[in-house]
């Protein structure tokens, strides 16, 4: 079992880790890609759609062929993806950079729901919550992986040789998560769900509570993605930092998310999900308010960090409020988690669009506009009134 619980904590932690890779090189990469802003934007729409098809697939693939092989195929896939990536910064080729991001999405997406329900399983068997670290070793690996780009990038180390060494890293997992992860787990759990998804979609659908939670998964994960995919570039073009600072910044971005994991189930349990989420909401608005409108480069930067606590919960605590349910809650969870994907889906074209046009601190209104928008709608992530027990 322990062995099992270490494959896990490192199948959340490798993602993290090689995501934040790329992120912070994206300055060095675009300017080795001669992109503009826009056009970089419809880089980054390849890791958006692989993220969608990966998220609708990944349901299927697990009722069909279980944990293992889903979560060891996706983490096959992601480590391909960082060569592609590095040989299309070597080659100066954007489609190539595009097709690696695009491999990414398909990988992590492919293996969510996989990864869940394997996490969901051995919680179960040890009779203890992990859940929240588990999605905490992915912050936790965003913010391994921006400390290692910031000290590759201050000695102007070559990008493609940066992405190989994290393949590199990554790769010796596959085989021994193989063997770590014993087969056929949450091929039942799947089918069962996939069943009652069937004839419930619509009338799930058609409930107001969720679709207020919906509105707030979409901005919340805008504001997540957004800064995954654009804040390296938004402090470089935005405040003129250089690269390097610009790593930083999102390596502060990436401590304050990992930080706001960590800890949120303490407040969660003090103050209730709603403040929290309403709280959540405010800090990430009140960050974005002063990265875009502050003209002193310093505040702004500070300010990632109120935007990464912001940003935290936001996603766990949508897909706790869409399960806590005494009917359909397999089915509400599948809507709010592929809303939270349609963000990361449409985030990274509209913005570059935008940016394009009035600049990146402009376009970052849109997502300070949502994330406003969430505060209003908090009132709809209230704890259901079932006892512990009844709920699923």
């Amino acid at each position: 079992m322990q062995r099992r619980g270490l494959a896990l904590f490192l199948f959340f932690f490798m993602p993290g880790l090689c995501m934040a890779s790329w992120v912070t090189r994206t300055p060095a990469i675009r300017d080795r890609l001669h992109t503009s802003t826009a056009e970089m934007g419809m880089v980054l729409f390849g890791l958006s759609l692989g993220s969608m098809g990966g998220i609708l697939s990944s349901g299927w693939l697990t009722r069909r062929f279980g944990t293992r092989p889903v979560i060891i195929t996706g983490m096959a896939l992601v480590t391909l993806a960082m060569l592609i990536i590095a040989c299309g910064a070597a080659a100066s080729l954007a489609p190539l950079v595009s097709a690696g991001l695009f491999f990414i999405g398909v990988g992590m997406g492919s293996a969510e729901v996989a990864v869940n329900i394997e996490g969901a399983t051995v919680e179960r068997l040890l009779g203890r919550p992990v859940m929240s670290m588990l999605h905490g070793c992915y912050s936790l690996g965003t913010l391994a992986g921006a400390a290692i780009g910031i000290g590759l990038t201050a000695v102007d180390f070559p990008i493609q040789w940066h992405l190989l060494l994290i393949a590199g890293i990554a790769l010796p997992t596959v085989p021994w998560g193989w063997r770590a992860i014993p087969a056929g787990t949450g091929q039942a759990q799947a089918a069962a769900a996939e069943e009652r998804r069937s004839g419930s979609l619509l009338k799930v659908m058609k409930n107001r509570q969720l679709l207020m939670i919906g509105v707030i998964v979409l901005a919340m994960a805008l504001a997540e993605g957004s800064a995954s995919d654009w804040l390296p570039l938004l402090m470089v073009d935005g405040h003129g930092f250089n690269a390097t600072s610009g790593s930083l910044i999102y390596a502060g971005f990436a401590l304050a998310m990992t930080a706001g994991r960590f800890g949120g189930g303490m407040f969660q349990i003090r103050y209730g999900r709603v403040n929290v989420v309403r709280g959540s909401a405010v800090l990430g608005a009140t960050g974005l308010a002063l990265i875009i409108f502050a003209d002193n480069p310093i505040l702004a930067g500070s300010a990632v960090i109120l935007w990464g606590l912001g940003a935290s919960l936001g996603f766990p605590l949508t897909i706790s409020a869409a399960g806590d349910s005494e009917h359909f809650a397999a089915e509400r969870v599948s809507i709010v988690a592929t809303l939270g994907y349609v963000a990361f889906l449409v985030g990274p074209p509209l913005l570059g669009f935008l940016g394009q046009h009035f600049g990146l601190r402009a376009a970052m209104i849109l997502v300070l506009s949502m994330v406003a928008l969430a505060i209003a709608m908090a009132p709809a992530m209230r704890e259901s009134s079932l006892p512990a027990t009844a709920r699923p």
